[in-house]
């Protein structure tokens, strides 16, 4: 029995193909040619990515680590006991340390657009994975409908089967029956 596309969007979805969003025509269509619709969302991510993209992310990645927060602190207290203790008359930067301040600042001002670019790239390749594990998992879904079917039909066709045989068993011990009760009247 040949399955149309049709026959299936009403089976599986309860709605005719023209009511069928393009993901469940794409993920049906993949069921009925037998592919595949999984991808390496990694590789196809990877792609598209710019220069400016690879190094915020880098940036990122270095800013929101622990390193990167105990050496910062390490510098801090470097820069506070050199300025403040060590240099005391001829320090750089004395004590209310306005140009460690400005440096922190601009540190700021640079690092956060950074991590949001970043942070915000991370979101649309989350939607993107989202969406894909959408159409795997519908697709599987759908698989799991059809091996159900399948077993449906086997075992209606073993229960017709069996039904036959047993009748054909009622037959012949009815025959039996016969012939022993024909047999005892003699």
């Amino acid at each position: 029995m040949t399955k149309t596309p049709f026959d299936l969007a009403r089976r599986f979805f309860s709605k005719s193909p023209d009511h069928l969003t393009d993901v469940d025509s794409r993920v049906l269509q993949s069921a009925l040619d037998r592919r595949t619709i999984t991808r390496d969302t990694n590789a196809v991510h990877a792609s598209v990515l710019s220069a400016g993209d690879r190094i915020a992310d880098g940036l990122a990645r270095i800013g929101g680590s622990w390193g990167f927060i105990l050496s910062f602190l390490a510098f801090l207290f470097a820069w506070t006991l050199g300025n403040a203790y060590l240099l005391h008359r001829d320090a750089f930067d004395p004590f209310p340390f306005i140009f460690l301040n400005l440096v922190l600042s601009m540190l700021a001002a640079l690092q956060a657009p950074v991590i949001m670019m970043s942070q915000n790239r991370q979101a649309a390749r989350d939607r993107l994975d989202a969406a894909h594990d959408y159409e795997v998992n519908l697709k599987a879904e759908i698989e799991i409908m059809a091996l159900h079917e399948k077993f449906d039909e086997i075992r209606h066709k073993e229960i017709l089967a069996l039904r036959e045989e047993v009748a054909e068993v009622r037959t012949l011990l009815s025959r039996i029956d016969q012939k022993l009760s024909g047999a005892a009247a003699v």
